[in-house]
């Protein structure tokens, strides 16, 4: 073709569909002669059935205490669409913490599923409650299909197996269903319960295509279309993601045992970052070097990390969500490295150590982690049962006043800063100290702030406790010596009815201890 041959002339190009185009990279067979090839001559697939997971019984319970809560009315809980990354690369799929929580899935395997928990006559649903909860997901195409092989996304030649309706069903203890029927389930008899109809409550904005299927089923069954009053509608959904998160306040036994497992991966992870230390020191990109040590551990042990791993050294240890990494790892400073690893389950872990690069902190590195530490400590003392979970800041924040205006670097009273119209010391303690945690690092936040920043703490809670002091090198409201230095120590902490419990304690915490382990790991 001569270069200036107009493009016109070649109208399959042109007119080829614009969702096709995406594929222009591979050329699939689709001959008859193929399809029938392809069709035939497969190993039978297994027709055992899986035990009953550990968690189906946990997550009934979890599911019958929201039905107490929703009485006649019809719960849709989505999993969560695949997401692109580019073109026609997704990224690794995870479900709806909401959605995970209630039916016990984690990992990979549910994309486009919807949990929808049916009303019934009180006391007549599952477990003795008043909804029967059923799961609609697109299952295994047959190997006889196109899909097995043409589907890149769901067809088992691409992605490989995926469990069968009945599959689940023995794993989860729940009803399972083909999402070709989701749409009839979710909009039947959907209206105003005055009149007869079902009221319905969404968990929103995770699957587009059901907030559209929802909101036409109440516009499509209002009495007065015009005049929907979309506040209201707002208020139910708002009202379900608000129970649901408050459901995750207190963690059942196998939740605690998920963290724990998460937690002892996360520690794994922090050993393989001391191990890295002598190629990051030497990396143009030593953050990076720290934090792949970290992700190869997360892949081998859990599903995925948690959250973006911070791997900050230096002055980058003073940017709170650092997550670029992409410093150097110098001798002399300080790196800090927050990171946690997710189990197969979703559960989380999210802990942070700050530790000298050469193994041994100087006079002012240790200063300032002595007194983090301290305020950590203290704020573990005030984390018991019929504490209030805002003491467990107001704890560490009393330690850090002290010993800003002991080293004079508060321009007031630490008393004063204290107070609500102070607040100085804040300058190099921004972020609070605890945060819940589990399926979310930072978990439960659409709780009401009276169960949550005013609430009680509780037998069964787990959070953070994570103080920090942050002294920039470019605050000029500080000596030198305390600038281009960063320290956090975050530990994941389980409320027993006899006290707090580390959950992270086997990462050294001390100064002392922390540089024995590092120099037990680098011999």
């Amino acid at each position: 073709m001569n270069q200036t041959e107009p493009l016109t002339q070649h109208p399959e190009t042109i007119e080829q569909p614009l969702e096709e185009r995406v594929n222009n990279r591979s050329h699939r067979p689709d001959s008859d002669a193929f399809r029938a090839f392809m069709a035939g001559n497969w190993a039978p697939s297994s027709t055992e059935l899986p035990a009953r997971a550990a968690v189906a019984d946990h997550a009934a319970r979890r599911r019958r205490a929201i039905s107490e809560q929703f009485k006649g009315e019809r719960l849709v809980i989505p999993a969560g669409p695949l997401k692109v990354r580019s073109n026609d690369c997704d990224y690794r799929f995870r479900p709806h913490s909401a959605f995970a929580h209630l039916t016990g899935l984690g990992v990979d395997h549910e994309p486009d599923a919807v949990l929808v928990l049916e009303p019934t006559d009180e006391g007549r649903g599952d477990d003795g409650g008043h909804h029967h909860a059923t799961l609609y997901f697109r299952p295994l195409a047959g190997r006889d299909t196109k899909q097995f092989y043409a589907d890149s996304r769901s067809g088992e030649f691409w992605i490989g197996a995926r469990p069968t309706l009945a599959e689940f069903k023995a794993l989860l203890g729940l009803a399972c269903v083909d999402i070709a029927e989701l749409e009839v389930a979710v909009t039947k008899n959907v209206g105003d319960p005055a009149i007869g109809g079902v009221s319905i409550r969404l968990v929103r904005k995770v699957d587009e295509n059901i907030d559209a299927l929802v909101d036409t089923a109440r516009y499509n069954t209002a009495q007065d279309p015009e005049n929907v009053d979309l506040s209201a509608l707002d208020a139910l959904d708002e009202k379900l993601a608000e129970a649901l998160s408050e459901l995750r306040l207190l963690k059942d036994a196998w939740e605690v045992e998920q963290m724990r497992e998460a937690i002892a991966a996360t520690v794994a992870g922090f050993e393989e970052i001391v191990k890295s230390l002598p190629r990051a020191v030497g990396h143009r990109r030593g953050e990076r070097v720290v934090e792949g040590a970290f992700f190869a551990r997360a892949r081998e042990e859990g599903n995925e990390l948690g959250y973006d791993t911070i791997a900050a050294g230096g002055n980058n240890a003073t940017i709170l969500h650092w997550t670029r990494n992409d410093g150097t790892v110098d001798e002399g400073e300080l790196l800090l490295v927050d990171a946690g690893v997710e189990a197969d389950s979703l559960y989380t872990a999210d802990v942070t150590r700050t530790i000298p690069v050469n193994g041994t902190y100087s006079d002012i590195q240790r200063k300032i982690y002595q007194a983090v530490l301290d305020a950590a400590d203290a704020a573990f003392a005030a984390a018991v049962p019929g504490a209030k979970f805002r003491d467990v800041h107001n704890a560490a924040m009393a330690v850090l006043a002290a010993r800003l205006e002991e080293w004079g670097l508060l321009p007031v009273a630490a008393e004063v800063s204290l107070s609500p119209e102070g607040q100085q010391h804040r300058r190099w303690m921004p972020h609070g100290t605890s945060h819940h945690l589990g399926l979310d690092v930072h978990d439960c936040a659409q709780a009401r702030a009276e169960l949550y920043l005013d609430g009680t703490i509780t037998a069964g809670m787990i959070f953070t406790i994570e103080p920090g002091l942050y002294f920039k090198a470019e605050d000029l409201a500080i000596p030198a010596e305390y600038r281009g230095n960063g320290v956090r120590i975050e530990d994941d902490v389980l409320i027993t009815a006899d006290g707090p419990v580390n959950l992270s304690a086997a990462l050294p915490r001390t100064p002392e201890d922390v540089e024995a382990w590092m120099a037990r790991l680098s011999g």
